[in-house]
């Protein structure tokens, strides 16, 4: 792979940005669990590697710190306010998911 131009870099940013938006603004509603038995990933996995490009780069930065840039409120607030009880087969899923996307490295 080769390195990347200034130019993806910064198209790369704004699609994160955007990205970022769409599930904290636009889509709030869409379930972590659902995301995570679909695709792999969720808000928790996408703020885990913010928090893990900023370590690299040498910038401490906490697990919640993290969630919070990229929830734009703390986990709670989150919770309270978007998140809905998982069903048994939601919570099955995710056991697979997570074992297979997460857990493997």
């Amino acid at each position: 792979m080769s390195t990347p131009t200034q130019t993806e870099i910064e198209l790369q940013a704004a699609a994160f940005r955007r990205l970022q938006k769409h599930l904290m603004q636009d889509r709030p509603d869409v379930q972590n669990i659902d995301m995570m038995n679909l695709t792999g990933f969720c808000r928790n996995c996408l703020s885990r590697w913010y928090q893990e490009a900023a370590a690299e780069r040498g910038i401490e930065m906490g697990k919640e710190e993290a969630r919070e840039l990229f929830y734009g409120m703390t986990m709670d607030a989150w919770k309270s306010t978007h998140q809905t009880d998982a069903t048994g087969a939601q919570q099955e899923a995710f056991k697979t998911a997570f074992a297979e996307n997460v857990g493997k490295d």
